[in-house]
């Protein structure tokens, strides 16, 4: 049987701890407890717009249960046939909405392996399980099990984020660099963590500890169009 780990690097990228969780503290709190569980469980299901947070969450849970066995991480792109071998721990099926009509199936197929109490499922997508443009069977899968709506972080919750990230590399931010980012960016973490990586290398080769709008405008500059503009 073949078996799809979860990338390394991409385990490694994700912490319950670094999830802000603003109106989604029961999913995150769902999570944590799967992360912990020995024994079978439904699966669960996020959904949200995109950088709400769901792949950061499906990939902290694997990175969590990555300490019991492999993690089988799917996608709309993961190559078939999808075969997980017995023991996993975590099984993934992310992008849901995006799955073609094979992967579609293939996903069912891991569901209904899923049922028999080999290892937890957990599945995103951009939509509720209702409107998933999927065959009827696998969205009654998707909806059957807990399911969460994540929302995006509000302009606080995210001003608030962004600070005591960028206090915990030890750049310090003005309110006014802060009003730039939020008015132009996405203010989801994932974006905001790469701004705040560009940041953070301007600031080091500036040899400075505060960030200013020129500084800010010439990291974005040098890095191109990589952040996604709101």
């Amino acid at each position: 049987m073949k078996q799809i780990p979860l990338p390394i690097a991409a385990a490694a990228e994700a912490r319950f701890d670094d999830f802000v969780p603003g109106a989604n503290a029961a999913a995150l709190a769902h999570l944590r407890a799967l992360a912990g569980v020995s024994a079978p469980v439904p699966s669960v299901y996020l959904w949200g717009p995109s950088g709400s947070g769901k792949t950061h969450l499906l990939r902290a849970l694997a990175a969590a249960r990555a300490a019991r066995g492999a993690v089988a991480w799917f996608d709309a792109a993961a190559p078939l046939p999808w075969t997980v071998d017995g023991g996993v721990a975590l099984v993934v099926v992310d992008d849901a909405h995006a799955l073609d009509a094979a992967r579609q199936h293939a996903a069912f197929a891991l569901f209904v392996e899923a049922a028999g109490g080999s290892w937890p499922l957990a599945a995103a997508g951009r939509m509720p399980p209702v409107d998933l443009p999927l065959r009827d069977d696998l969205r009654t899968r998707l909806g059957g099990g807990f399911v969460f709506a994540l929302q995006p972080l509000s302009d606080a919750e995210a001003r608030a984020a962004l600070r005591a990230r960028a206090d915990a590399r030890g750049i310090a931010l003005g309110d006014d660099v802060i009003d730039y980012l939020l008015s132009r960016f996405a203010r989801d973490m994932k974006h905001l963590t790469r701004l705040l990586d560009r940041l953070d290398d301007q600031a080091w080769v500036d040899k400075r500890a505060r960030v200013t709008l020129p500084l800010l405008k010439r990291a974005l500059a040098d890095g191109g169009a990589e952040v996604d503009a709101r």
